[in-house]
């Protein structure tokens, strides 16, 4: 057992959140409730001060997913190299968590991209707003129950022409 895990046992009880180890990594499922404290902890009392990846998962289709989106955030300690996995899960009709943009700038572009192809909210986000898909679009491509070949929406978009040089 990592001094990380020990250290977040001790704060947050058996309890508090699962681990799983994978290869190196040590991955951590943390409630919705407490993910905002867990990254906070992980960042002031355990170094954490490198929010590597922040990013999601449909689990519509997994067997056994007691819930729809999984948020996954890969935080690096940049002084001792050490590299941990926090992970919570969200619901419809709201999913919703609170940002890491206080604690990591570069949270910013990371959870706009999440709320962009998965429709999960960010609260306390500075801008919140779509960044690869139009504003009047109205889906989320990476949403598992998205059809492939989209329904409909590109059509609705403004043509733009290119003038030739």
């Amino acid at each position: 057992m990592s001094t990380t895990e020990e250290r977040l046992k001790e704060r947050f009880g058996a309890a508090g959140f699962q681990t799983s180890h994978f290869r190196d990594n040590v991955r951590f499922d943390i409630s919705s409730e407490n993910i905002q404290s867990a990254l906070a902890f992980a960042k002031n009392d355990c170094g954490f001060d490198f929010l590597a990846e922040l990013t999601a998962a449909d689990l519509l289709e997994y067997p056994d997913a007691r819930n729809r989106f999984r948020v996954i955030y890969v935080l690096v300690n940049t002084a001792t190299g050490e590299r941990i996995i926090l992970r919570t899960h969200v619901d419809l009709p709201d999913p919703t968590l609170p940002s890491a943009v206080p604690l990591w700038k570069g949270a910013n572009w990371m959870e706009r991209e999440v709320f962009d192809m998965f429709g999960i909210r960010f609260s306390g986000h500075p801008n919140l707003k779509r960044i690869l898909m139009p504003e009047e679009f109205v889906a989320f491509p990476l949403r598992k129950d998205y059809p492939l070949r989209g329904r409909g929406e590109r059509h609705n978009f403004p043509v733009i022409t290119r003038a030739e040089s």
